[in-house]
């Protein structure tokens, strides 16, 4: 890479896919959820999901620019982990803990990297795309949020019950 512009470019269509992929899985980890609560906040989240792939096809088209293809990495190997977890047998409360420590680092990677993206933008002087990425960055932060609020009053309790 030769500018930040194209180092931008790069860590918007990792994102692009990142959300894809995240699109795709959701869905097959509110049906592997025990608890109806995280079941509604994974599809939920999946809405929200929808919205930031629009979000980035919209900062694409601002800069005039249109995301490289490619599969995000990391992405994929944190979605993998959490396809183990839904595959695995096992008492269903502890399942559902363990569906939300999987979310929840996707959760993170993605904070990190709209936290990435959003800085190159305004260093870049393109605070309409550093709103679009602040926007997507905050409802990434509540989603965060909710799965320890989640996990600290319903999964974790009943996974501790159910393994007694």
């Amino acid at each position: 890479m030769d500018s930040l512009k194209e180092l931008l470019i790069e860590e918007l269509s990792d994102l692009m896919s990142a959300e894809k992929q995240l699109v795709a899985a959701l869905p097959k980890m509110a049906k592997a959820s025990n608890s109806e609560t995280l079941r509604t906040a994974f599809q939920d989240h999946l809405e929200e999901t929808k919205g930031h792939v629009s979000r980035l096809e919209e900062a694409f088209e601002q800069m005039g620019e249109k995301p490289k293809r490619k599969k995000c990495k990391a992405m994929e190997g944190l979605i993998e982990e959490g396809k183990e977890v839904i595959d695995e047998d096992g008492v269903a409360e502890v399942k559902d803990a363990a569906l939300i420590g999987a979310a929840q680092r996707v959760e993170h990677y993605e904070i990190a990297a709209y936290g990435t993206a959003r800085t190159l933008a305004e260093v870049l002087s393109l605070p309409d795309i550093a709103d679009l990425l602040q926007q997507t960055l905050d409802e990434e932060g509540a989603a965060d949020k909710k799965l320890n609020d989640i996990a600290t009053s319903e999964v974790n309790e009943g996974a501790l019950s159910a393994s007694e």
